[in-house]
């Protein structure tokens, strides 16, 4: 199968490093429509498409827009997420490299839309080879007149900031983000308040990931492409981040309705050397698994949902038969225990104890009380940690219970068989 062009339309047809080039292709048309709109407007046509957040979170875009623009406060600010941290999760990556322009365009809509007067890149430590390219599009927009002062005649202001994090994964969670931005440790903090009302220097804030963000443009153009394709619960088209033991793991755009086994087998080419799959992790680290007998379900929202799984960041993760069910989980659980940033208790000490009942089930040294406190610490931990990274760190894990009993079988069970 072919993997289609939406979001990735741009993608090789312009010079990334210049204006004019992007122009020639249709670039700041859709801001051109847009500044003629109302903020109102332009959320309804984001609902009307069905965009979900596509940086884990999954919050409806246009309602987030809606709710954004609703809080009456001046001094609001739009903050684009690209602290692409999940684990085999590269998509963001490829946006910024093949069509930075189109993501500063889509920032400078979605200040529109909400009635921003800045706007602000968190970009993750990793990407620091990409600031040069993100720099250079918000200068020459800035020498057309797309930002700074009095945009296309509107009266109205609009600056955009490049800020670079320090390699933390839980600045990937909205509040760690800007406290980060504002120069503070990353650490999350309790909501209410909400960051629509007070959120990077207590100003409204409306925050975005990368993907979603990229869309914007694109459906101000001309939606009806995205329209026709997709399911009828999901909507138009996504980028996927294939990676693990398959043959051409990289970036793909997909409808919606895709099976998981045309993801697999058809655009990242099937298992390196004929292997069987062990398991499929969507979503990233915190994204939950299952085995081959998902691999003809539809790529969606409904369809994963049905089955326990979520889309999240949109990685597809596979892993063969070379590696076991615990040994993945070790590791998973490894990435976790080093990113927590320790503030509260169930994630700080959740983290570090499932990894040593891990440790446990490794050596054949665990006990039934240990499987059961595991359960537990993996049950209390997605209802009193402070924030997402607490709340989904186990979602491996007790997909796994599932999945995979077997693994976890009674001492006694497992002493009897042998």
């Amino acid at each position: 199968m072919q993997n289609i062009s939406y979001l990735t339309e741009n993608f090789g047809k312009y010079d990334v490093f210049s204006i004019d080039s992007y122009i020639n292709i249709g670039g700041f048309q859709s801001l051109r429509k847009a500044v003629t709109m109302d903020g109102d407007d332009i959320a309804t046509i984001l609902s009307d498409a069905k965009i979900k957040g596509r940086g884990g979170a999954e919050y409806p875009m246009g309602r987030k827009w809606s709710q954004a623009r609703a809080v009456k406060r001046p001094h609001h600010c739009v903050v684009c997420n690209a602290d692409e941290g999940e684990t085999c999760t590269f998509k963001d990556r490829e946006l910024i490299t093949n069509d930075s322009f189109n993501l500063i365009e889509a920032m400078i809509i979605a200040g529109w839309a909400v009635n921003a007067e800045d706007g602000y890149i968190y970009m993750r430590a990793e990407y620091s080879h990409l600031r040069p390219r993100i720099l250079n599009a918000i200068k020459q927009a800035e020498d057309r007149g797309f930002l700074g002062k009095n945009i296309l005649g509107t009266n109205w202001n609009y600056k955009i900031h490049l800020y670079s994090g320090a390699g933390a994964y839980v600045c990937g969670e909205g509040t760690a983000l800007i406290r980060s931005i504002e120069g503070k440790a990353g650490r999350p903090r309790m909501k209410p308040p909400f960051m629509k009302q007070s959120g990077l220097f207590t100003r409204p804030t409306c925050i975005n990931n990368v993907e979603s963000l990229s869309l914007v443009p694109h459906l101000l153009r001309d939606s009806t492409p995205y329209l026709q394709v997709g399911t009828k619960e999901s909507t138009g088209t996504k980028l996927v981040s294939v990676g693990g033991n398959v043959n051409k793991p990289g970036v793909y755009e997909i409808a919606f309705g895709t099976t998981v086994r045309e993801i697999i087998y058809g655009l990242a080419g099937g298992i390196q050397g004929n292997r069987k799959i062990r398991l499929i992790q969507f979503g990233g680290a915190s994204g939950k698994i299952s085995d081959a007998r998902i691999l003809d379900i539809p790529y969606s929202y409904e369809a994963f949902a049905a089955n326990n799984l979520i889309i999240g960041s949109g990685s597809v993760l596979v892993i063969d038969e070379r590696t076991s069910v615990i040994d993945f989980l070790r590791y998973t659980q490894d990435f976790f225990l080093h990113e927590s940033c320790g503030q509260c208790t169930p994630c700080r000490e959740g983290n570090r104890h499932i990894r040593i009942f891990l440790e446990k089930i490794k050596n054949g040294t665990y006990t039934d009380e240990d499987i059961q406190t595991m359960k537990t610490f993996a049950k209390v931990m997605p209802m009193s940690s402070l924030c997402g990274l607490g709340e989904t760190a186990q979602n491996a894990l007790k997909s796994a219970f599932n999945i995979f009993p077997e693994v976890f079988a009674s001492r006694k069970q497992t002493e009897a068989v042998g």
